[in-house]
């Protein structure tokens, strides 16, 4: 029989062996014993013998040597030659230990410390190309953005000018003192020697308030309170002047102390137009009246000065900068006279405080052009002073309404001249009061017996009895449209904030109530601002043909290039001959036996109307007078219009408006060098 086989895990029963005593079997390690378990091929039995005698036999263990763990499991170690007489054993049951573990091969790990190295390199990599690729132009743009500063360069607001260019407002160049605390926290005097007085310069923000404190007037103790917190911006001055600003700028601390260019509006003449020009906010951005009105042509555009800077605040010089120049803002020139504005002003000023009146409002309107020379609002306002509110509150000229009253009466001699209803020397049978076809009554101002008036001594005479006996021939339509035609109820064209147009009628006739179809011919049922009440007679006078009221004469670049406002074609409203006969009819108004005789200017030929409107006020009424009229009369020229709210010393506009009429067209035709009348004055009967 043949031995075990090689790679068994037990011992298989020899026969003709005598049996032996079993011994238990070692725990063989599990990789040795899954080897023995796996049967291994037989070897050619010639092949096995001669192996076996080419290897000297080994000694066998004695007592006193230890054991080989294969012997020990009766297995031979491996290529062993089994002993000749080695006695065939019983098969012995055994347990199974564990083998030694394998020994580690290198290359293996190798191959796993290559691949964790690439992986690395790989997240590396990935990281890489996202941070170049990816996040590389935002994290520029940060880095960027975090040493680049850019200084906003203000615009210079265009200037306003008169006619003649006498300057209304400008701007100058003034700087804001700013301070960094948090930068303060790291200054060291010790560098700076000794401040203005002598004394050694501190640290932080003590050592900056002793160098900066005498040029911006101002205790060290307190300026040094402002210099400490945790803020990087802090306004230490404003509306600075530039000496003031070079001074600082010489301490040498602009990481600490900066002065930004600003700019700050100033208004050199005043009170003169003051609640015209209007005025402007912090940011130079336009409130008010002519400021607001042309905003956009006098604002200009901001410039900007982009920097590279150090740690310390300071500018590198030789790093990249890009800078846009600002543009200046256009210079606007009003057709506005400065020194009529001035006696216009000062003229009703005079009334207000000689009549006791609320306020007071004058106007000067060139009737060829519509350009208007003054526009004065009683009560001084200064837009440099801006204490109060007053420079906000506009000109009452185009915010307030009113009745026209009787200066309304021109409208319907107009419309009765040009419709031939009637003419200059038609004859009206005038009483005092007056009742018409539907019922309602109406009266003159003063009480009168019954008069024998011409149209032209209707007018003279400011009748309401007679206007109404007139009205009655031109129809409803007829009378709304003239309203119209001559602006009411439309804009000026001024473009002034808080413009009101005014109340009219319903604008269908039919719904014109009994009272409401007479009483528009005298200039009640209805509301307009001064402005529209003084386009009529300018309208008049300019031959019927109206021209749209303007203040903008022109706009100058700041290259110097000079662009005149457009001028708007008249609209005919009248015929010539009828405002020809319509300004002589005026012209009674102001001589002896008419109502506007104090508004006389001696050497010219004057004319106009008076009027005395109702107002409501606290649930009574109260009087606007006023008096409107045109010179010189035989080629007229310009238009004045004086309205007093609520004067005490008289409610009729021939005593108390007229004389400020005399007053300011004196001037202005003296002023704009207007050669006196000569023509002869044809007088008109005003009595039959």
């Amino acid at each position: 029989m043949t031995g075990p086989t090689s790679g068994s895990g037990r011992q298989r029963k020899q026969t003709g062996t005598p049996p032996q005593k079993a011994r238990p079997a070692k725990a063989q390690p599990p990789k040795a014993r899954s080897a023995q378990a796996r049967p291994a091929k037989a070897q050619p039995a010639k092949a096995r013998t001669s192996k076996a005698k080419a290897q000297p036999a080994k000694a066998q263990p004695t007592k006193a040597q230890p054991r080989a763990t294969s012997t020990r499991l009766g297995l031979q170690a491996p290529g062993a030659p089994r002993p000749a007489s080695a006695p065939s054993r019983p098969a012995r049951s055994r347990v199974a230990r564990p083998l030694p573990p394998r020994p580690g091969r290198p290359e293996v790990r190798q191959r796993w410390l290559v691949g964790i190295a690439a992986v690395v390199v790989l997240v590396f990599l990935v990281r890489l190309v996202h941070v170049q690729l990816i996040e590389g132009p935002s994290l520029a743009a940060k880095a960027e953005a975090a040493r680049t500063a850019t200084a906003v360069t203000p615009a210079h607001r265009g200037d306003i000018t008169d006619a003649n260019g006498v300057v209304l407002a400008t701007s100058v160049d003034r700087y804001t003192v700013v301070g960094d605390p948090v930068a303060i926290e790291d200054f060291r005097g010790s560098s700076r020697g000794l401040d203005a007085e002598g004394n050694k310069v501190q640290d932080g923000a003590l050592g900056i308030a002793q160098l900066l404190a005498p040029i911006l007037d101002e205790p060290k103790n307190e300026l040094a309170a402002k210099l400490v917190g945790e803020s990087r911006y802090k306004v230490l001055a404003k509306n600075v002047v530039p000496q003031v600003q070079r001074a600082i700028a010489d301490l040498q601390i602009r990481a600490y102390i900066r002065t930004d260019l600003t700019s700050r509006r100033t208004y050199p003449s005043g009170t003169v137009a003051g609640s015209l020009v209007g005025f402007v906010d912090d940011e130079q951005t336009g409130q008010g009246g002519i400021e607001k009105a042309y905003d956009d042509l006098l604002a200009g555009t901001a410039g900007s000065d982009t920097y590279e800077r150090s740690l310390d605040g300071l500018r590198i010089p030789a790093a990249g900068q890009e800078s846009v120049p600002a543009v200046p803002g256009d210079s606007i020139q009003l057709s506005l006279v400065h020194d009529i504005q001035w006696k216009a002003q000062d003229s009703i000023d005079e009334a207000k405080r000689t009549t006791g009146a609320e306020y007071g409002i004058a106007i000067v309107q060139d009737v060829r052009t519509g350009e208007i020379v003054a526009l004065a609002d009683s009560g001084s306002v200064n837009p440099n002073d801006r204490s109060t509110s007053a420079v906000a509150g506009g000109s009452r000229a185009v915010k307030d309404v009113f009745d026209p009253g009787s200066t309304g009466k021109v409208i319907t001699m107009a419309a009765a001249l040009e419709g031939g209803y009637w003419n200059p020397n038609s004859r009206f049978t005038v009483p005092y009061t007056y009742t018409t076809p539907n019922g309602q009554s109406f009266r003159d101002s003063h009480e009168h017996p019954v008069q024998r008036l011409t149209l032209t001594g209707v007018l003279a005479q400011s009748s309401n009895t007679g206007t109404v006996q007139a009205g009655e021939k031109i129809p409803l339509q007829t009378r709304q449209d003239y309203l119209y035609k001559f602006g009411f109820g439309q804009p000026t064209g001024l473009g002034l904030p808080g413009e009101s147009v005014g109340l009219m009628p319903p604008a269908d006739v039919a719904d014109w109530d009994g009272r409401t179809q007479y009483a528009v011919l005298f200039g009640q049922g209805l509301s307009v601002n001064a402005m529209q009440a003084t386009s009529v007679f300018s309208t008049v006078a300019n031959g019927g043909v109206r021209m749209t009221p303007t203040l903008f004469e022109g706009s100058t670049s700041p290259d110097g290039v000079t662009t005149p406002a457009e001028q708007e074609p008249g609209e005919r409203v009248i015929s010539q001959e009828t405002a020809d006969t319509l300004v002589e009819m005026m012209e009674t108004v102001t001589e002896d036996g008419g109502t506007g005789t104090n508004a006389a200017v001696p050497g010219y030929r004057v004319a106009g109307k008076t009027g005395t409107a109702q107002m409501p006020a606290g649930g009574g009424w109260t009087y606007m007078a006023s008096f409107i009229g045109v010179a010189p009369a035989d080629d007229p020229r310009y238009t004045v219009a004086v309205f007093l709210k609520s004067p005490h010393s008289s409610i009729f506009g021939g005593d108390v408006a007229a004389p400020v009429f005399s007053d300011v067209m004196g001037f202005t035709l003296q002023k704009m060098d207007v050669p006196p009348s000569e023509d002869p004055k044809r007088r008109l009967k005003t009595e039959w």
